[in-house]
């Protein structure tokens, strides 16, 4: 299995027996929880969008008023902005009128008909595969992606992620340390010394394969802490859960979580912006210009991240 470069033809995209499975993984948990590529999400008309926070005064014990007094000087909260912008996503598929025509034709060494052969439209097949594959892409962008905002168009836009948007972010100098409670405790406690609310609904714990491990182990193993099976849905997935001093949150497996970080993350601040193309869509496939005996279609869309407040966002990172 390999990705092929430019045009696709009888001899790169050989037919095999059977049935078609996608073996490499194509699940997406952070894009999916928060609206997907299709359903839901919101518009812009601009590559920038903002969003804002507003805060309120210090409050203080006995802060009283005499009996009849006059009302005292006004007081007036500013806001703050906070923005971020779309990317580009791009992507093409183009193959041969004999490739689309010679759906007989097998590889392989079974070169006899089975019962179960389906006859691919190889064009669909790609363009799926493709989407599948901006899916990803997105989804990366989404967790990792840095913000660009060129003044020109010699670099491309680089939408935000949330990794690199969280407000409190627990690290250890690039040396590497295994997952405690108290790395935990401290995270938490952070968050909410700032403000966060940490709404047990959305907020998630969001790891890969080995934070997924390490926090098992270290919450199993910890008696005031144990839980019985338990899970919550959250846009469509099933979270298992974790008991913590600051409530108890889903943990969302992702294996696009780089390996050493787990993050803390609201979900309902969370949505993927879009800025449609007038005519077209959010994202959409078309033909492309004929230039030979082959067709040609890309897929197009430009999508961003808006992640509310940074305070109601943690990322704990530097772990084993």
């Amino acid at each position: 299995m390999a990705t092929v470069p430019g045009q696709g033809t009888t001899f790169n995209l050989p037919n095999y027996h059977g049935e078609l499975f996608t073996i490499s993984p194509i699940d997406t948990p952070f894009l999916s929880a928060i609206g997907g590529l299709s359903n839901g999400g919101k518009d812009s008309s601009a590559i920038d969008f903002e969003w804002q926070g507003m805060g309120r005064r210090t409050s203080t014990a006995g802060n009283a008023a005499l009996e009849g007094a006059n009302a005292p000087t006004a007081s007036n909260q500013t806001r703050t902005q906070y923005k971020n912008c779309v990317e580009i996503h791009q992507a093409s598929v183009e193959v041969t009128y004999s490739k689309q025509a010679a759906v007989g034709n097998f590889g392989g060494l079974n070169v006899a008909a089975q019962a179960n052969d389906a006859r691919l439209a190889e064009v669909d097949t790609q363009m799926q595969a493709e989407l599948q594959s901006v899916a990803v892409d997105v989804e990366l962008s989404f967790l990792s992606g840095t913000y660009v905002r060129p003044a020109d168009n010699a670099t491309a836009r680089k939408t935000q992620g949330i990794l690199g948007a969280a407000g409190t972010v627990n690290a250890n100098g690039g040396t590497n340390r295994a997952i405690t409670k108290a790395i935990m405790d401290a995270t938490f406690r952070s968050m909410f010394d700032a403000g966060a609310k940490l709404p047990q609904a959305t907020t998630v714990l969001m790891l890969g394969s080995a934070q997924k491990l390490a926090l098992s182990n270290l919450y199993n193993g910890t008696a005031q802490l144990n839980q019985p099976t338990m899970t919550r849905n959250v846009g469509g997935f099933a979270l298992d859960t974790v008991i913590t001093d600051f409530g108890t949150f889903g943990i969302l497996l992702n294996r696009w979580m780089p390996a050493g970080q787990i993050a803390v993350v609201n979900l309902a601040m969370c949505s993927p912006v879009w800025m449609p193309t007038p005519g077209k869509g959010r994202l959409f496939a078309e033909p492309l210009a004929k230039v030979g005996s082959a067709d040609r279609w890309q897929l197009y869309g430009e999508v961003g991240l808006e992640y509310g407040s940074p305070i109601e966002h943690g990322l704990i990172k530097d772990l084993a």
